[in-house]
């Protein structure tokens, strides 16, 4: 078992990124990982481990989102203190749960360019987990990414958190319909799976979804 010394991590800012980069530097130490996936606790799986294990390793991308926002909350977060490091035009915003291989992994402990950037300079109303990889992955390795996650969340209800689900949510229907959500591109063609995980779930829905595991998800 894993067991990795917690600090303090404030939503929005650089330690938010500090616990991920700790979350994969740990995972590496296990030579044997290749891929690696952040999860939250509201998280649940949208498939079972057989598939979204295949369905990773044989992924030719890390599935990393990363686009170009030009209103205020992705561009209008940038701060001209990036540059030369990170030019307006390079500026990506995406989804903070990411999937990645080991290379990528590496890359994303190991920084030490773009880091300082980010801690100095995206602050809130600019918030790192937003921007920081998304930024950084897209300049480097941008081939390699499939610029999507594969955490599906929903936020048709607005304000700045997805929507969190509860108890009376839960239905054969409502599960169905999110494994069917999205239309996607897998190892350069449409994809029949876009998303493996959902999320936000709160405590509520455990038993009502656990009661559904085995019909619907397959677990």
């Amino acid at each position: 078992m894993l067991i990795i010394v917690t600090q303090e991590a404030r939503w929005g800012d650089i330690t938010m990124c500090d616990a991920e980069r700790r979350l994969l530097a740990n995972s590496l130490l296990d030579f044997s990982n290749e891929r690696f996936v952040l999860l939250s606790e509201a998280c649940i799986p949208l498939y079972p481990l057989p598939i979204v294990y295949n369905h990773l390793v044989v992924s030719k991308h890390s599935f990393v989102s990363a686009f170009d926002d030009p209103g205020p909350y992705g561009r209008g977060r940038y701060n001209r203190n990036m540059e030369p490091v990170v030019g307006l035009e390079e500026w990506r915003k995406g989804s903070q749960w990411f999937e990645v291989n080991r290379k990528l992994a590496i890359h994303m402990v190991s920084d030490t360019l773009y880091y300082p950037k980010f801690k100095d300079f995206c602050r809130p109303a600019c918030y790192v987990d937003e921007h920081y990889f998304p930024t950084m992955l897209s300049k480097e390795f941008s081939s390699q990414l499939a610029n999507r996650s594969v955490t599906w969340v929903d936020w048709s209800r607005g304000g700045p958190h997805p929507a969190m689900f509860g108890k009376g949510d839960i239905t054969e229907e409502f599960i169905t319909k999110m494994r069917e959500r999205g239309n996607c591109l897998y190892n350069g063609h449409p994809g029949s799976i876009c998303f493996l995980f959902a999320r936000k779930f709160s405590p509520s829905t455990v038993d009502p979804l656990l009661q559904l595991a085995s019909k619907v998800i397959g677990i």
